[in-house]
């Protein structure tokens, strides 16, 4: 059973890894725009939750496809964009998941408990049976080796970025005008913002230039998060906390999201605060003396979270409880 249960657990991080390392952030996403000056004007003046009835637009994605927007789009799959729709009060028709649908954002649930699944690789029966009027793919990787086209027989496909992590502001902004809902994406932008300045404030009044690394564990093994993204990005630019030299030595060598640390690199982690993504509860390795000679274990700073949170992601809704997670635990 022990066995069973940590090859279990490799595949569970093999899956989200592959997941991480093309989802994330990056400034690299090229802006979708109208196809011509007339259908622009027509979408200055459509209201906030679409086009008017019975229009269409034409927009080119990031893969330079002119891509046929519905009026207005109601079955909608947007594989791991989850939750930038929710955000912008749009609702899909399928979720992403894993493991047969044992394992999705749980911290989106609130707004999709009832919305089923649908494979993270997006088999083209599973996508055809949902019958979607729009498909929307994170990036350029999820329709390489002519997946695109067989993605746009299904139902118009828009690409939103063309690099394996994108930066979720410009994703959010792309998202809003493929559903000409820019009023709401400025709302919900400067919501965010005002929200993460606030948090900033305190929690550096708390804490100071004391420094801060999430850790996630899953199979006995660690993994960092990168100082520019996924949740890095938040912790280190929109919080302005003080990364330990460790991440940004690790951060020169990798594009990935979380990158895996051995016991001999995390003998070098100085961190005096540690947020620790827990997948493996019962792991030994949180007995070995180099875990334990850590300062932020030593002085007992470590915030314990399931891979239920939303620290594995990033977008306007995992980062705003994140903000409140570092709240409640960094802050007095």
């Amino acid at each position: 059973m022990k066995a069973y249960r940590k090859g279990l657990l490799i595949c569970l991080a093999v899956a989200f890894l592959f997941l991480f390392t093309a989802c994330g952030n990056d400034e690299d996403t090229d802006t979708a725009e109208s196809s011509d000056d007339s259908e622009a004007a027509e979408d200055q003046n459509a209201d906030d939750t679409g086009a008017e009835d019975g229009e269409t637009r034409t927009l080119t994605d990031a893969m330079g496809h002119e891509v046929t927007i519905p009026a207005n789009p109601e079955r909608v799959i947007a594989s791991y964009l989850e939750d930038y729709l929710v955000a912008l009060g749009i609702t899909p028709v399928a979720q992403w998941s894993v493991r047969d649908g044992e394992d999705i954002q749980d911290y989106l649930q609130d707004e999709l408990e009832n919305i089923p699944t649908i494979p993270s690789e997006l088999p083209y029966e599973a996508v055809a049976s949902f019958e979607p009027d729009l498909l929307l793919m994170d990036s350029a990787g999820m329709v390489e080796d002519n997946k695109y086209d067989q993605y746009n027989k299904i139902a118009p496909t828009f690409v939103v970025g063309t690099e394996q992590n994108n930066d979720w502001r410009e994703e959010l902004r792309i998202i809003s005008e493929v559903f000409n809902n820019e009023d709401k994406v400025e709302e919900v932008l400067a919501s965010y913002e005002a929200k993460a300045e606030d948090a900033k404030e305190q929690i550096q009044g708390a804490i100071g230039d004391e420094s801060v690394a999430a850790l996630w564990l899953i199979a006995d093994t660690f993994y960092i998060v990168s100082e520019n993204l996924s949740s890095g990005d938040l912790l280190y630019n929109d919080l302005g906390l003080t990364a330990p030299s460790v991440v940004s030595e690790i951060s020169e060598t990798t594009n990935s999201n979380w990158t895996e640390i051995s016991l001999e690199k995390l003998a070098e982690l100085k961190a005096d605060h540690i947020i620790l993504v827990n997948s493996d509860n019962g792991s030994s390795v949180l007995e070995d003396p180099i875990w334990e000679n850590i300062p932020a274990v030593q002085k007992g700073n470590i915030y314990e979270y399931g891979q239920e949170s939303s620290w594995l992601y990033t977008g306007p809704i995992a980062n705003s409880q994140m903000i409140d997670d570092a709240l409640e635990k960094l802050v007095e």
